[in-house]
């Protein structure tokens, strides 16, 4: 037996015996159930999702193996198939799970699934908008009342300086007044 292989059968005996299934989904009457590892992380086949909406899981195979994000990630997990058997199965960690799945072309899904398929890639559509662009204008919230603030810093600097402006001129006059009211030498103009 090659390094390679002995390597590989070692990982899947690890993997039988260090993995805890868990149902996360029921879609078209077929239960999707996972497998957390010993690191928590959450796998899910991909098999039987292929079967619940009716894509020929043979080529969404061969995408996700070509596909640079998704190809990374796909991995091989001993999973309880629905005959209670278990099976080698190729799986995904749950966190790709709904990007592989807004991949899916509509028109290749069974007709009974298609709708729901479109309604859930709508909503992968929408939640991405308010992702995007809910950050995006809450900036531009923000932006704008920084703006407000600024301007009304300036503004009540501009006040400020002329309030110090007229209490200068005020201390001024009072000096002047005081000054004269304390001269002893007052000015007599009698013409």
């Amino acid at each position: 037996m090659s390094q390679i292989v002995y390597i590989f059968v070692a990982y899947l005996i690890y993997l039988r015996h260090n993995m805890e299934k868990l149902k996360i989904q029921i879609i078209n009457g077929v239960e999707i159930f996972a497998v957390k590892d010993d690191k928590s992380q959450i796998f899910v086949p991909v098999k039987p999702i292929c079967e619940a909406i009716g894509v020929a899981f043979q080529t969404q195979h061969l995408k996700l193996q070509e596909h640079p994000i998704l190809g990374p990630t796909v991995t091989l997990g001993v999973i309880v198939a629905a005959d209670g058997k278990e099976r080698e199965m190729v799986c995904l960690p749950l966190e790709f799970i709904f990007g592989w799945l807004f991949t899916i072309n509509p028109r290749n899904v069974a007709e009974a699934s298609r709708e729901s398929v479109i309604r859930f890639q709508s909503e992968c559509y929408h939640a991405l908008y308010v992702h995007f662009a809910g950050s995006l204008q809450e900036t531009i919230e923000q932006n704008k009342e920084e703006l407000s603030l600024l301007r009304r810093i300036a503004s009540l600097k501009e006040e400020e300086k002329s309030i110090k402006s007229r209490r200068i001129e005020a201390e001024n006059s009072l000096a002047k007044l005081r000054d004269s009211r304390l001269d002893k030498n007052p000015l007599l103009d009698l013409k």
